[in-house]
């Protein structure tokens, strides 16, 4: 009996040893798999990051319409060959922008329009000393400046686009009305007519 029990004994002990090295065989292949895992998710992180900037709605335009004012006249903002304006174009050419207008100081040069941060757009600034009745610039983050009249200027911005630089664009941004029960100008940005 006692060799039995002795054999018994050895035969669990044996069969303990030849699970714990299969468990412990078993904790590799989960950790390797684990860490394979963990490789696959960070793959994947980074082509959603890439994906994200993919993401950005491509709309080959070359201009946008712009109205100051819920019924003003429109304005064709002539495009800039660059990944900001294409960036921009896509956006409004899912749906028109209707932003509101601020300008620094009453400035009579320039107003901007903050963009909401659910759009990232690229930036590719570069310091600008002077700027041109009708050209529209990017300032990171999310700001369009316009300047309607020519200023000396020292600002890091990415140029975006221009208008014609007439005397109606001018008297449009002078005159935009203030929108009744908003207390705001604004403007309207579209992809077309």
């Amino acid at each position: 009996m006692k060799k039995q029990l002795i054999g018994i004994v050895g035969l669990l002990l044996t069969f303990g040893i030849a699970m714990t090295g299969c468990s412990s065989s078993s904790g590799v292949a989960e950790s390797s798999s684990s860490e394979e895992s963990n490789r696959v998710s960070s793959s994947q992180t980074a082509s959603q990051s890439s994906e994200e900037d993919d993401n950005i709605p491509s709309l080959n335009a070359t201009e946008l319409t712009v109205q100051f004012g819920d019924g003003g006249e429109s304005f064709i903002m002539h495009l800039e060959d660059n990944s900001t304006a294409a960036a921009i174009a896509g956006y409004v050419g899912t749906t028109e922008w209707r932003l509101p207008v601020y300008s620094y100081d009453e400035s009579d040069v320039m107003e901007y329009y903050d963009v909401p941060s659910r759009y990232e757009i690229p930036d590719n600034s570069e310091t600008v000393t002077e700027a041109h009745a009708g050209e529209v610039f990017y300032s990171d983050p999310n700001r369009i400046v316009l300047y309607y009249h020519d200023a000396q200027i020292n600002e890091d911005y990415t140029l975006i686009g221009t208008f014609d630089a007439t005397d109606e664009f001018a008297n449009a941004v002078e005159n935009n009305p203030v929108l009744e029960g908003w207390g705001n100008q604004i403007i309207v940005i579209s992809a077309g007519e």
